[in-house]
């Protein structure tokens, strides 16, 4: 098996998850209420385009490892938020069940892509292009969503 190395930001698995689940977070926002337009929408759009950016600038400091792992926790830190804020549109009545266990499930994975790029940032940060799938230990069907153990609870 030839592997795939990451180039650039756009290429890193939890980048690419990131940058899915803000866009599907953004459709299922667009039928929140219109009271909601300066508060919830606008909290759980900025928090989950804020996974990528973050993914982006550690990739951009990945010179320096403690800046790098910092940038990928404070990414962890807006998949967090935005699973809150699911939570609360889903309390709302805003959001399916099914939607909010989906979006919620796309955001574990990003955390657990996110935990396995700060456990080896060595690797990241010591080479100008990473084998990501060889340094996360996952095979060829790593674009299968993961299923989270807690997914049941929302």
């Amino acid at each position: 098996m030839e592997l795939e190395y990451a180039r650039s930001f756009r290429d890193l698995f939890a980048y690419r998850r990131a940058f899915l689940a803000a866009k599907r977070i953004f459709e299922f926002s667009k039928s929140f209420p219109e009271e909601e337009k300066y508060a919830l929408t606008s909290q759980i759009r900025r928090s989950s385009r804020s996974i990528g950016a973050q993914i982006t600038e550690a990739w951009a400091k990945r010179k320096y490892e403690r800046h790098f792992t910092s940038k990928l926790t404070d990414a962890d830190g807006e998949q967090l938020e935005t699973q809150h804020w699911i939570r609360v549109a889903f309390s709302c009545g805003y959001l399916e069940e099914s939607a909010a266990r989906s979006l919620i499930a796309s955001l574990e994975e990003v955390g657990r892509l996110l935990q396995g790029m700060i456990d080896k940032a060595d690797a990241f940060c010591s080479a100008a292009r990473v084998a990501e799938s060889s340094v996360l230990n996952f095979g060829t069907d790593a674009d299968d969503p993961l299923v989270s153990q807690d997914s049941d609870q929302i």
